[in-house]
Protein backbone atom coordinates (compact mmCIF):
# COMPACT_ATOMS: atom_id res chain seq x y z
CA UNK A 1 0.00 0.00 0.00
CA UNK A 2 1.41 3.38 -1.18
CA UNK A 3 0.87 6.70 1.01
CA UNK A 4 -1.88 7.69 -0.67
CA UNK A 5 -3.44 4.71 -0.27
CA UNK A 6 -2.55 4.07 3.26
CA UNK A 7 -4.09 7.78 3.92
CA UNK A 8 -7.42 7.07 2.26
CA UNK A 9 -7.70 3.55 3.98
CA UNK A 10 -5.98 4.19 7.38
CA UNK A 11 -6.60 1.08 9.43
CA UNK A 12 -9.06 -0.55 7.34
CA UNK A 13 -6.45 -1.52 4.57
CA UNK A 14 -7.16 -1.29 0.76
CA UNK A 15 -10.02 -3.06 -0.25
CA UNK A 16 -9.15 -6.91 -2.21
CA UNK A 17 -11.94 -8.22 -2.68
CA UNK A 18 -12.59 -6.32 -5.84
CA UNK A 19 -9.29 -7.41 -7.50
CA UNK A 20 -8.50 -9.79 -9.46
CA UNK A 21 -6.45 -12.58 -7.04
CA UNK A 22 -10.04 -12.31 -4.83
CA UNK A 23 -12.40 -12.53 -7.82
CA UNK A 24 -10.88 -15.66 -8.91
CA UNK A 25 -12.33 -17.21 -5.61
CA UNK A 26 -15.96 -16.37 -6.37
CA UNK A 27 -16.74 -19.59 -6.95
CA UNK A 28 -14.73 -22.42 -5.09
CA UNK A 29 -16.32 -25.56 -4.91
CA UNK A 30 -14.64 -28.19 -2.83
CA UNK A 31 -16.29 -31.93 -2.56
CA UNK A 32 -15.55 -34.19 0.28
CA UNK A 33 -15.47 -37.90 0.69
CA UNK A 34 -15.30 -38.70 4.30
CA UNK A 35 -15.47 -42.16 6.23
CA UNK A 36 -19.04 -40.83 7.61
CA UNK A 37 -20.63 -37.85 4.80
CA UNK A 38 -19.85 -36.62 1.59
CA UNK A 39 -20.28 -33.03 1.05
CA UNK A 40 -20.59 -30.60 -1.54
CA UNK A 41 -19.50 -27.23 -0.27
CA UNK A 42 -19.27 -24.06 -2.85
CA UNK A 43 -17.46 -20.96 -1.80
CA UNK A 44 -17.49 -16.97 -2.03
CA UNK A 45 -13.95 -16.88 -0.53
CA UNK A 46 -13.29 -13.28 -2.03
CA UNK A 47 -13.58 -11.46 1.32
CA UNK A 48 -11.38 -13.37 3.07
CA UNK A 49 -13.75 -14.91 5.38
CA UNK A 50 -15.72 -18.04 4.01
CA UNK A 51 -19.24 -17.11 2.81
CA UNK A 52 -21.45 -20.31 1.91
CA UNK A 53 -23.03 -20.10 -1.23
CA UNK A 54 -24.04 -23.83 -1.59
CA UNK A 55 -23.42 -26.54 0.91
CA UNK A 56 -25.24 -30.02 0.99
CA UNK A 57 -23.64 -33.47 3.41
CA UNK A 58 -25.23 -36.83 2.65
CA UNK A 59 -24.46 -38.75 5.37
CA UNK A 60 -22.95 -42.16 3.74
CA UNK A 61 -21.16 -44.14 5.80
CA UNK A 62 -18.59 -45.13 3.51
CA UNK A 63 -16.47 -46.51 6.33
CA UNK A 64 -19.06 -48.33 8.26
CA UNK A 65 -17.81 -51.74 8.66
CA UNK A 66 -14.52 -51.10 7.53
CA UNK A 67 -12.72 -52.59 10.75
CA UNK A 68 -13.91 -56.55 9.75
CA UNK A 69 -13.66 -56.18 5.64
CA UNK A 70 -10.96 -53.58 4.49
CA UNK A 71 -13.49 -52.73 1.94
CA UNK A 72 -15.97 -49.76 1.69
CA UNK A 73 -19.80 -50.29 3.10
CA UNK A 74 -21.50 -51.91 -0.14
CA UNK A 75 -24.57 -49.44 0.47
CA UNK A 76 -22.38 -46.26 1.51
CA UNK A 77 -20.57 -47.11 -2.20
CA UNK A 78 -23.80 -46.94 -3.79
CA UNK A 79 -25.63 -43.50 -1.69
CA UNK A 80 -22.29 -41.37 -2.36
CA UNK A 81 -22.13 -42.77 -6.24
CA UNK A 82 -25.25 -41.26 -5.99
CA UNK A 83 -24.52 -38.19 -4.32
CA UNK A 84 -21.18 -37.48 -6.46
CA UNK A 85 -23.33 -37.95 -9.68
CA UNK A 86 -26.09 -34.96 -8.29
CA UNK A 87 -22.97 -32.69 -6.51
CA UNK A 88 -21.17 -33.06 -10.32
CA UNK A 89 -24.05 -31.70 -12.22
CA UNK A 90 -24.48 -28.87 -9.71
CA UNK A 91 -21.08 -27.71 -10.10
CA UNK A 92 -21.16 -27.57 -13.47
CA UNK A 93 -24.61 -25.62 -13.07
CA UNK A 94 -23.31 -22.92 -11.32
CA UNK A 95 -19.79 -22.94 -13.32
CA UNK A 96 -17.67 -23.77 -10.40
CA UNK A 97 -13.87 -23.23 -10.96
CA UNK A 98 -11.50 -24.12 -9.32
CA UNK A 99 -13.63 -27.67 -8.29
CA UNK A 100 -11.36 -29.52 -6.19
CA UNK A 101 -12.72 -33.73 -5.36
CA UNK A 102 -10.79 -34.92 -2.07
CA UNK A 103 -11.36 -38.02 -0.04
CA UNK A 104 -9.71 -39.36 3.04
CA UNK A 105 -9.38 -42.53 5.52
CA UNK A 106 -11.98 -44.65 4.48
CA UNK A 107 -10.96 -44.29 0.78
CA UNK A 108 -7.42 -44.03 1.38
CA UNK A 109 -7.08 -47.27 3.57
CA UNK A 110 -9.89 -49.40 1.73
CA UNK A 111 -9.11 -52.63 -0.42
CA UNK A 112 -11.61 -51.08 -3.31
CA UNK A 113 -10.87 -47.60 -2.54
CA UNK A 114 -8.76 -47.77 -5.99
CA UNK A 115 -11.50 -49.14 -7.71
CA UNK A 116 -14.12 -46.46 -6.25
CA UNK A 117 -12.00 -43.81 -7.36
CA UNK A 118 -12.20 -45.20 -11.01
CA UNK A 119 -15.76 -45.70 -11.05
CA UNK A 120 -16.19 -42.27 -9.91
CA UNK A 121 -14.23 -40.78 -12.37
CA UNK A 122 -16.13 -43.07 -15.36
CA UNK A 123 -19.43 -42.10 -13.86
CA UNK A 124 -19.02 -38.04 -12.81
CA UNK A 125 -15.55 -37.25 -14.43
CA UNK A 126 -14.38 -35.97 -11.12
CA UNK A 127 -10.93 -37.17 -10.00
CA UNK A 128 -10.65 -37.79 -6.64
CA UNK A 129 -7.53 -36.31 -4.89
CA UNK A 130 -6.47 -39.01 -2.29
CA UNK A 131 -5.69 -37.45 0.84
CA UNK A 132 -2.48 -39.03 3.22
CA UNK A 133 -2.95 -38.26 6.82
CA UNK A 134 -0.12 -35.70 7.32
CA UNK A 135 -2.22 -33.92 4.62
CA UNK A 136 -5.50 -34.29 5.94
CA UNK A 137 -4.00 -32.74 8.97
CA UNK A 138 -2.35 -29.83 7.38
CA UNK A 139 -5.34 -28.80 5.79
CA UNK A 140 -7.44 -28.91 8.89
CA UNK A 141 -5.22 -26.86 10.54
CA UNK A 142 -5.42 -24.15 7.56
CA UNK A 143 -9.30 -24.64 8.14
CA UNK A 144 -8.27 -23.12 11.87
CA UNK A 145 -6.06 -20.18 10.83
CA UNK A 146 -8.91 -19.03 8.18
CA UNK A 147 -10.93 -18.71 11.01
CA UNK A 148 -8.34 -17.44 13.64
CA UNK A 149 -5.15 -15.68 12.14
CA UNK A 150 -1.72 -16.38 13.78
CA UNK A 151 -4.00 -19.59 15.93
CA UNK A 152 -1.36 -21.08 18.34
CA UNK A 153 -1.92 -24.79 20.04
CA UNK A 154 -2.67 -28.56 19.00
CA UNK A 155 -5.81 -28.93 16.21
CA UNK A 156 -7.39 -32.13 16.61
CA UNK A 157 -9.87 -33.69 13.63
CA UNK A 158 -11.90 -36.75 14.02
CA UNK A 159 -13.80 -38.34 11.23
CA UNK A 160 -15.60 -41.37 11.01
CA UNK A 161 -12.62 -43.49 10.60
CA UNK A 162 -9.40 -41.55 11.60
CA UNK A 163 -8.42 -38.94 14.28
CA UNK A 164 -5.35 -36.22 13.03
CA UNK A 165 -3.40 -34.35 15.04
CA UNK A 166 -1.39 -30.57 14.02
CA UNK A 167 0.47 -28.18 15.62
CA UNK A 168 -0.44 -24.57 15.25
CA UNK A 169 3.11 -22.65 15.77
CA UNK A 170 1.86 -18.82 15.59
CA UNK A 171 1.97 -16.82 12.09
CA UNK A 172 0.34 -18.86 9.97
CA UNK A 173 3.00 -21.73 10.28
CA UNK A 174 1.85 -25.45 10.70
CA UNK A 175 4.24 -27.62 12.36
CA UNK A 176 4.57 -31.70 13.19
CA UNK A 177 1.43 -33.59 11.81
CA UNK A 178 0.21 -36.82 13.26
CA UNK A 179 -2.63 -39.30 11.96
CA UNK A 180 -4.09 -42.19 13.53
CA UNK A 181 -6.78 -44.92 13.76
CA UNK A 182 -9.15 -43.36 16.32
CA UNK A 183 -12.51 -42.53 14.15
CA UNK A 184 -15.12 -43.84 15.57
CA UNK A 185 -16.18 -46.01 12.91
CA UNK A 186 -12.54 -48.13 13.29
CA UNK A 187 -12.84 -48.27 16.90
CA UNK A 188 -16.82 -49.96 16.45
CA UNK A 189 -14.32 -52.55 15.00
CA UNK A 190 -12.02 -53.66 17.87
CA UNK A 191 -12.87 -56.82 19.69
CA UNK A 192 -12.36 -57.21 23.27
CA UNK A 193 -15.11 -54.96 24.90
CA UNK A 194 -14.73 -51.89 26.35
CA UNK A 195 -11.25 -52.50 28.25
CA UNK A 196 -9.68 -53.18 24.80
CA UNK A 197 -11.17 -50.05 23.18
CA UNK A 198 -10.11 -48.06 26.10
CA UNK A 199 -6.82 -49.09 25.99
CA UNK A 200 -5.96 -48.74 22.44
CA UNK A 201 -7.22 -45.38 22.87
CA UNK A 202 -5.07 -44.70 25.49
CA UNK A 203 -1.93 -46.44 23.74
CA UNK A 204 -2.65 -44.35 20.36
CA UNK A 205 -3.00 -41.35 21.97
CA UNK A 206 0.08 -41.65 24.32
CA UNK A 207 2.12 -42.24 21.34
CA UNK A 208 0.72 -39.28 19.20
CA UNK A 209 1.36 -36.99 22.22
CA UNK A 210 5.07 -38.34 22.20
CA UNK A 211 5.33 -36.59 19.13
CA UNK A 212 4.23 -33.11 20.32
CA UNK A 213 5.86 -32.43 23.78
CA UNK A 214 4.87 -29.22 24.23
CA UNK A 215 1.71 -28.92 26.22
CA UNK A 216 -0.72 -26.54 24.37
CA UNK A 217 -2.25 -23.54 25.91
CA UNK A 218 -5.65 -24.30 23.42
CA UNK A 219 -6.75 -27.73 21.89
CA UNK A 220 -8.75 -26.61 18.66
CA UNK A 221 -11.29 -29.20 18.47
CA UNK A 222 -12.62 -30.11 14.57
CA UNK A 223 -15.29 -32.23 13.17
CA UNK A 224 -18.87 -33.39 13.37
CA UNK A 225 -18.43 -35.76 16.25
CA UNK A 226 -16.73 -32.84 18.14
CA UNK A 227 -19.26 -30.64 17.32
CA UNK A 228 -21.70 -32.83 18.46
CA UNK A 229 -20.54 -33.07 22.30
CA UNK A 230 -20.36 -29.02 22.58
CA UNK A 231 -23.98 -29.42 21.57
CA UNK A 232 -24.47 -31.10 24.32
CA UNK A 233 -22.22 -29.51 26.73
CA UNK A 234 -24.28 -25.89 25.99
CA UNK A 235 -27.39 -27.59 26.65
CA UNK A 236 -26.31 -29.11 29.96
CA UNK A 237 -24.44 -25.45 30.78
CA UNK A 238 -28.02 -24.07 29.58
CA UNK A 239 -25.33 -21.47 27.48
CA UNK A 240 -27.02 -18.82 26.06
CA UNK A 241 -25.46 -18.40 22.55
CA UNK A 242 -26.12 -21.11 20.70
CA UNK A 243 -23.38 -20.54 18.03
CA UNK A 244 -20.66 -23.73 17.91
CA UNK A 245 -17.42 -21.82 16.73
CA UNK A 246 -15.60 -20.44 19.22
CA UNK A 247 -17.15 -22.49 21.50
CA UNK A 248 -15.00 -22.43 24.56
CA UNK A 249 -15.09 -25.58 27.14
CA UNK A 250 -12.66 -26.59 30.10
CA UNK A 251 -11.21 -29.60 30.84
CA UNK A 252 -13.35 -29.93 33.94
CA UNK A 253 -16.67 -29.30 31.84
CA UNK A 254 -15.60 -31.55 29.46
CA UNK A 255 -15.07 -34.44 31.45
CA UNK A 256 -18.67 -33.83 33.38
CA UNK A 257 -20.35 -33.92 29.78
CA UNK A 258 -18.88 -36.93 29.02
CA UNK A 259 -20.00 -38.84 32.16
CA UNK A 260 -23.61 -36.98 30.89
CA UNK A 261 -23.24 -38.48 27.55
CA UNK A 262 -22.74 -41.99 29.32
CA UNK A 263 -25.64 -41.63 31.69
CA UNK A 264 -27.87 -40.22 29.02
CA UNK A 265 -30.68 -41.95 26.15
CA UNK A 266 -28.66 -41.12 22.87
CA UNK A 267 -32.23 -40.59 21.63
CA UNK A 268 -33.05 -38.34 24.06
CA UNK A 269 -29.50 -36.32 23.57
CA UNK A 270 -30.15 -36.46 19.45
CA UNK A 271 -33.64 -35.18 20.07
CA UNK A 272 -32.49 -32.17 22.19
CA UNK A 273 -29.58 -31.41 20.06
CA UNK A 274 -30.57 -32.06 16.64
CA UNK A 275 -28.03 -34.20 15.96
CA UNK A 276 -28.74 -36.52 13.71
CA UNK A 277 -29.03 -40.57 14.46
CA UNK A 278 -25.78 -40.97 11.75
CA UNK A 279 -23.60 -38.76 13.97
CA UNK A 280 -24.97 -39.47 17.13
CA UNK A 281 -24.12 -43.23 16.70
CA UNK A 282 -20.63 -41.77 16.39
CA UNK A 283 -20.72 -39.65 19.77
CA UNK A 284 -20.21 -42.36 22.71
CA UNK A 285 -17.03 -43.57 20.73
CA UNK A 286 -15.82 -40.19 20.36
CA UNK A 287 -16.23 -39.39 23.62
CA UNK A 288 -14.32 -41.54 25.06
CA UNK A 289 -11.28 -40.37 22.58
CA UNK A 290 -11.66 -36.99 24.23
CA UNK A 291 -11.60 -37.83 27.30
CA UNK A 292 -8.44 -39.26 27.25
CA UNK A 293 -7.25 -36.70 24.75
CA UNK A 294 -7.78 -33.95 27.28
CA UNK A 295 -6.07 -36.47 30.09
CA UNK A 296 -2.86 -36.57 28.14
CA UNK A 297 -2.97 -32.74 26.34
CA UNK A 298 -3.72 -31.23 29.21
CA UNK A 299 -4.80 -28.11 27.76
CA UNK A 300 -5.59 -25.11 29.57
CA UNK A 301 -8.98 -24.61 27.50
CA UNK A 302 -10.92 -26.16 24.34
CA UNK A 303 -12.15 -24.26 21.31
CA UNK A 304 -14.62 -25.83 18.72
CA UNK A 305 -13.67 -24.74 15.28
CA UNK A 306 -16.28 -25.05 12.79
CA UNK A 307 -13.75 -24.64 9.77
CA UNK A 308 -11.65 -27.75 8.62
CA UNK A 309 -10.19 -29.31 5.76
CA UNK A 310 -12.88 -27.56 3.03
CA UNK A 311 -12.33 -24.46 4.54
CA UNK A 312 -8.34 -25.27 4.78
CA UNK A 313 -8.83 -26.40 0.80
CA UNK A 314 -10.21 -22.79 0.45
CA UNK A 315 -7.29 -20.93 2.81
CA UNK A 316 -4.96 -23.08 0.48
CA UNK A 317 -5.75 -21.06 -3.10
CA UNK A 318 -5.59 -17.46 -1.24
CA UNK A 319 -2.66 -15.60 -2.00
CA UNK A 320 -0.17 -14.79 1.00
CA UNK A 321 -1.61 -10.98 1.18
CA UNK A 322 -5.42 -12.29 1.63
CA UNK A 323 -4.65 -14.83 4.32
CA UNK A 324 -3.15 -11.97 6.06
CA UNK A 325 -6.31 -10.02 6.17
CA UNK A 326 -8.27 -9.87 9.14
CA UNK A 327 -11.61 -11.98 8.55
CA UNK A 328 -13.82 -9.87 10.29
CA UNK A 329 -12.87 -6.72 8.95
CA UNK A 330 -13.10 -8.14 5.66
CA UNK A 331 -16.34 -9.91 5.87
CA UNK A 332 -17.88 -6.72 7.16
CA UNK A 333 -16.49 -4.39 4.40
CA UNK A 334 -17.63 -6.83 2.02
CA UNK A 335 -21.12 -6.90 3.66
CA UNK A 336 -20.98 -2.78 3.66
CA UNK A 337 -20.26 -2.96 0.06
CA UNK A 338 -23.14 -5.26 -0.92
CA UNK A 339 -25.76 -3.92 1.42
CA UNK A 340 -25.41 -0.58 2.71
CA UNK A 341 -26.78 2.44 1.65
CA UNK A 342 -23.76 4.33 1.46
CA UNK A 343 -20.75 1.85 0.54
CA UNK A 344 -17.37 3.39 2.50
CA UNK A 345 -19.01 5.58 5.35
CA UNK A 346 -18.08 3.27 7.61
CA UNK A 347 -14.49 4.59 7.35
CA UNK A 348 -15.45 7.95 7.55
CA UNK A 349 -17.69 7.21 10.76
CA UNK A 350 -15.15 5.27 12.34
CA UNK A 351 -12.82 8.57 12.43
CA UNK A 352 -15.50 10.49 13.50
CA UNK A 353 -16.28 7.87 16.72
CA UNK A 354 -12.40 7.04 17.38
CA UNK A 355 -11.56 9.99 19.45
CA UNK A 356 -14.80 8.99 22.16
CA UNK A 357 -12.60 5.69 23.16
CA UNK A 358 -8.95 6.72 23.28
CA UNK A 359 -7.53 4.12 25.50
CA UNK A 360 -9.35 1.18 23.51
CA UNK A 361 -6.91 -1.96 22.73
CA UNK A 362 -6.32 -2.80 19.16
CA UNK A 363 -8.51 -5.65 19.84
CA UNK A 364 -11.48 -3.61 20.90
CA UNK A 365 -10.52 -0.99 17.91
CA UNK A 366 -10.64 -3.50 15.63
CA UNK A 367 -14.36 -4.37 16.95
CA UNK A 368 -14.87 -0.72 16.14
CA UNK A 369 -13.61 -0.75 13.02
CA UNK A 370 -16.23 -3.83 12.13
CA UNK A 371 -19.42 -2.12 13.95
CA UNK A 372 -19.22 1.14 11.67
CA UNK A 373 -18.71 -1.23 8.54
CA UNK A 374 -21.78 -2.92 9.69
CA UNK A 375 -23.87 -0.18 11.12
CA UNK A 376 -25.99 0.30 8.01
CA UNK A 377 -25.77 -3.40 6.63
CA UNK A 378 -29.66 -4.06 7.70
CA UNK A 379 -31.36 -0.51 6.85
CA UNK A 380 -33.75 -3.05 4.90
CA UNK A 381 -34.80 -4.43 7.50
CA UNK A 382 -38.46 -3.34 8.85
CA UNK A 383 -37.89 -0.45 11.22
CA UNK A 384 -39.85 -2.01 14.45
CA UNK A 385 -37.19 -4.85 13.91
CA UNK A 386 -34.10 -3.36 12.53
CA UNK A 387 -32.23 -3.44 16.24
CA UNK A 388 -33.28 -7.16 16.49
CA UNK A 389 -32.11 -7.97 12.89
CA UNK A 390 -28.78 -6.02 13.45
CA UNK A 391 -27.60 -7.71 17.02
CA UNK A 392 -28.88 -11.10 15.47
CA UNK A 393 -27.16 -10.61 12.32
CA UNK A 394 -23.71 -9.88 14.10
CA UNK A 395 -24.45 -12.50 16.94
CA UNK A 396 -25.22 -15.96 14.89
CA UNK A 397 -23.35 -14.76 11.48
CA UNK A 398 -20.77 -16.74 10.55
CA UNK A 399 -17.55 -15.24 11.17
CA UNK A 400 -14.19 -15.85 11.75
CA UNK A 401 -12.05 -14.46 14.18
CA UNK A 402 -14.56 -13.71 16.89
CA UNK A 403 -14.48 -14.75 20.35
CA UNK A 404 -18.25 -15.37 21.75
CA UNK A 405 -17.84 -12.30 23.90
CA UNK A 406 -16.91 -10.19 21.17
CA UNK A 407 -20.27 -11.16 19.02
CA UNK A 408 -22.28 -9.90 21.97
CA UNK A 409 -20.15 -6.88 22.20
CA UNK A 410 -20.44 -6.26 18.53
CA UNK A 411 -24.47 -7.54 18.45
CA UNK A 412 -25.15 -4.42 21.35
CA UNK A 413 -23.34 -1.82 19.50
CA UNK A 414 -25.25 -2.36 16.32
CA UNK A 415 -28.51 -2.94 18.08
CA UNK A 416 -27.59 0.45 20.04
CA UNK A 417 -27.32 2.08 16.76
CA UNK A 418 -30.84 1.80 15.83
CA UNK A 419 -32.03 1.65 19.26
CA UNK A 420 -31.46 3.64 22.89
CA UNK A 421 -32.68 0.95 25.04
CA UNK A 422 -33.26 -2.66 24.69
CA UNK A 423 -37.01 -2.39 25.61
CA UNK A 424 -39.07 -4.40 23.03
CA UNK A 425 -36.38 -5.90 21.04
CA UNK A 426 -36.35 -9.67 22.45
CA UNK A 427 -33.07 -9.38 23.57
CA UNK A 428 -32.41 -12.56 25.78
CA UNK A 429 -30.38 -10.74 29.09
CA UNK A 430 -28.26 -13.75 29.84
CA UNK A 431 -26.18 -13.06 27.06
CA UNK A 432 -25.20 -10.51 28.94
CA UNK A 433 -23.47 -12.97 31.31
CA UNK A 434 -20.94 -13.37 28.16
CA UNK A 435 -19.35 -9.55 29.00
CA UNK A 436 -18.06 -7.99 31.68
CA UNK A 437 -20.23 -4.99 32.91
CA UNK A 438 -18.14 -2.24 31.57
CA UNK A 439 -17.89 -3.25 27.84
CA UNK A 440 -21.86 -4.01 28.25
CA UNK A 441 -21.33 -0.34 28.82
CA UNK A 442 -18.92 0.40 26.15
CA UNK A 443 -21.06 -1.33 23.69
CA UNK A 444 -23.97 0.77 24.21
CA UNK A 445 -22.27 4.38 23.97
CA UNK A 446 -20.68 3.04 20.62
CA UNK A 447 -23.88 2.39 19.36
CA UNK A 448 -25.28 5.37 20.06
CA UNK A 449 -22.13 7.50 19.02
CA UNK A 450 -22.69 5.71 15.47
CA UNK A 451 -26.18 6.07 15.91
CA UNK A 452 -25.66 10.36 16.26
CA UNK A 453 -22.64 9.47 13.19
CA UNK A 454 -25.30 8.49 10.85
CA UNK A 455 -27.67 11.36 11.63
CA UNK A 456 -25.35 14.14 11.66
CA UNK A 457 -23.62 13.76 8.19
CA UNK A 458 -24.53 11.35 5.32
CA UNK A 459 -20.66 11.66 4.39
CA UNK A 460 -17.56 12.72 5.86
CA UNK A 461 -18.98 14.05 9.01
CA UNK A 462 -15.27 14.43 10.64
CA UNK A 463 -15.42 17.37 7.45
CA UNK A 464 -18.18 19.25 9.69
CA UNK A 465 -17.29 18.43 13.31
CA UNK A 466 -15.25 16.91 15.32
CA UNK A 467 -15.85 15.24 19.06
CA UNK A 468 -13.51 15.34 21.87
CA UNK A 469 -13.89 13.55 25.58
CA UNK A 470 -12.41 14.83 28.25
CA UNK A 471 -12.71 12.45 30.82
CA UNK A 472 -11.28 14.07 34.16
CA UNK A 473 -14.26 17.39 33.57
CA UNK A 474 -16.90 14.71 32.48
CA UNK A 475 -17.28 17.06 29.12
CA UNK A 476 -18.49 15.51 25.49
CA UNK A 477 -17.54 18.13 23.40
CA UNK A 478 -18.48 18.80 19.88
CA UNK A 479 -17.10 21.56 17.86
CA UNK A 480 -18.97 22.25 14.49
CA UNK A 481 -16.14 22.99 12.65
CA UNK A 482 -18.20 24.33 8.81
CA UNK A 483 -21.43 25.98 8.37
CA UNK A 484 -22.51 23.20 6.91
CA UNK A 485 -22.12 21.47 9.96
CA UNK A 486 -23.95 24.32 12.38
CA UNK A 487 -27.26 23.58 9.21
CA UNK A 488 -26.48 19.90 10.06
CA UNK A 489 -26.96 20.40 13.94
CA UNK A 490 -30.32 20.35 14.29
CA UNK A 491 -32.85 19.06 16.60
CA UNK A 492 -32.86 15.21 16.07
CA UNK A 493 -29.33 15.06 15.62
CA UNK A 494 -28.67 17.54 19.16
CA UNK A 495 -31.15 14.95 21.09
CA UNK A 496 -29.11 12.05 20.21
CA UNK A 497 -26.25 14.19 20.89
CA UNK A 498 -27.34 14.16 24.75
CA UNK A 499 -28.23 11.25 24.81
CA UNK A 500 -24.22 9.92 23.97
CA UNK A 501 -23.50 12.27 26.31
CA UNK A 502 -25.90 11.19 28.91
CA UNK A 503 -24.58 7.49 28.39
CA UNK A 504 -21.01 8.70 29.32
CA UNK A 505 -22.09 10.49 31.82
CA UNK A 506 -20.60 13.61 30.66
CA UNK A 507 -22.15 17.14 30.16
CA UNK A 508 -22.62 18.15 26.73
CA UNK A 509 -20.99 20.98 25.11
CA UNK A 510 -21.65 22.58 21.32
CA UNK A 511 -18.97 24.55 20.49
CA UNK A 512 -18.71 26.86 17.12
CA UNK A 513 -14.81 26.55 15.53
CA UNK A 514 -13.62 30.39 14.88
Amino acid sequence: MNAEQQAEFGPFGLPLFDGPEARRLKRVGVIDIGSNSVRFVVFDGAARSPAYYFNEKILCGLGAGFAETGQLNPEGKVRALTALRRFAALAKTMDVTPLVTVATAAVRDADDGPAFRAEVLSETGLEIRILNGAEEARLSAQGVLLGWPGAEGLICDIGGSSMELAELMGDGVVGERRTSDLGPLKLMGIKGGKKAIRAQIEAQIAELCADFPTRPKRLFLVGGSWRAIARIDMIRQDYPLKVLHEYRMTPKAIMATIKHIAASDTDELRAGTGTSAERMRLVPWASQVLKQLVRQVKPQEVAISSYGLREGLLYDQMSATLRQRDPLIEAARHAEASSAREPGFGRALYRFVEPLFPRAAPDKKRLIRAACLLHDVSWRAHPDYRAEVCFDNATRANLGGLTHGERVFLGLALLHRYKSNRDGTGFNADLLTLLPEAQVRQAEILGRAMRFGAMFAVENPVDHGRLLLRPKRHELILTLTSEQGRNLFGEVVEARFKGLASAMDCEPVVRIAA
